[in-house]
């Protein structure tokens, strides 16, 4: 039971992770448990409710969350937090992006377990996914339904406010949260470093890294760095097997725009039928292409990615995660490597 004095109950957190792991898992299989027939059913509507979500994003979201709440990993989490840390319960503020399906629940997890109330603001993109989760971890767990509220409109009465959304919305969140004690999120991109020495199965597992969710994530690679001499063909070789982007309506139209609008400005390009690939030193490429700069020394690419660390989500390949492990956060990879567990836990 919510009590007025937050603790971080290490037991209770792993119970109801447990359930919440167990839930969603069930959500995979033909039949869902009972409690989370909800959030089943949900999954199928989100696909209606938002044009970029498709069943296999869907399913694929849940199926991350799934493998990074394996019991083992929790107790890796749970074991780099103070033991029994007691304060005042605050109520905790959560506005949610949703540019990719899930893309909130790091930061309702973070809420649950430092025992503080917890109000959260669902993106209107979100295809209720996140309401229908609550609804049922609730029903699965005593005491989620008591901590958690979902609001439905603007956020109120919070003392302490996670917001992640855009470039603009950052703006507007740090004016309108910046009197209380918050974490701001602003839009940020991924980036991979290629040394020349990959595998065809590396640049495969690549190809999901930047195309995953059409690439609308944070953790989704929009600039990748190659040696001077490196062969484009490998690149596209390795995106075949993600050629069925091209019959996505939303995604193609974005590709056949940036095209039209590229090739009447006679920027050189390379393509494939559903990816462009520019040479550009934006950190960000539009849905549809794919930003790359050559390099004669890796020491290039290390003072660029420095400069631009406010703007990196996660890096990829030479010096960075492994290949195909962008879109499978850990409950440790904080979004913009700031710990929320120890911002819940100081308030």
């Amino acid at each position: 039971m919510l009590t007025e004095t937050a603790m971080l109950d290490k037991t209770r957190a792993r119970k109801v992770l447990s359930s919440l792991a167990s839930g969603l898992a069930s959500t995979l299989e033909e039949t869902a448990l009972p409690e989370w027939a909800e959030m089943q059913a949900a999954m199928e509507r989100a696909v209606h409710l938002n044009g970029w979500f498709t069943p296999e994003s869907v399913q694929f979201a849940v199926g991350a969350w799934v493998d990074a709440l394996q019991p083992e990993a929790v107790e890796a989490w749970l074991d780099a937090m103070p033991e029994g840390k007691r304060g005042e319960a605050k109520t905790v503020g959560i506005v949610m992006a949703g540019n990719i399906p899930l893309v909130g629940l790091h930061d309702l997890m973070c809420g649950v377990v430092s025992g503080h109330r917890v109000r959260i603001k669902p993106s209107r993109d979100d295809g209720g996914l996140m309401a229908a989760l609550v609804t049922s971890w609730s029903a699965a767990s005593p005491g989620i339904g008591e901590q958690v509220t979902v609001e439905q409109d603007a956020l109120s009465g919070y003392d302490a406010v996670i917001a992640t959304g855009s470039r603009n919305s950052g703006r507007y969140f740090r004016h309108y949260f910046g009197k209380v004690p918050h974490i701001i999120r602003g839009q940020r991109t991924s980036v991979a470093v290629l040394d020349g020495s990959e595998t065809l199965e590396q640049l495969k597992a690549l190809s999901g890294d930047i195309f995953r969710y059409f690439g609308l994530g944070c953790r989704n690679v929009t600039q990748v760095f190659i040696p001077r001499d490196f062969d484009l063909d490998r690149l596209f070789a390795a995106f075949v097997d993600w050629s069925s982007l091209e019959h996505h309506n939303r995604y193609h139209n974005n590709y056949t725009y940036h095209k039209a609008l590229w090739l009447m400005e006679a920027v050189d390009l390379l393509e494939n039928g559903f990816v462009l690939l520019k040479e550009d030193a934006d950190w960000v490429s539009p849905v549809g292409a794919l930003h790359y700069q050559r390099y004669d020394d890796i020491a290039e690419v290390e003072e660029r990615i420095a400069e631009g660390a406010e703007a990196i989500q996660c890096r990829v390949g030479h010096g960075g995660l492994d290949f195909g492990k962008a879109q499978h956060p850990g409950l440790a990879d904080y979004a913009d490597g700031v710990d929320t567990m120890d911002f819940l836990l100081g308030l």
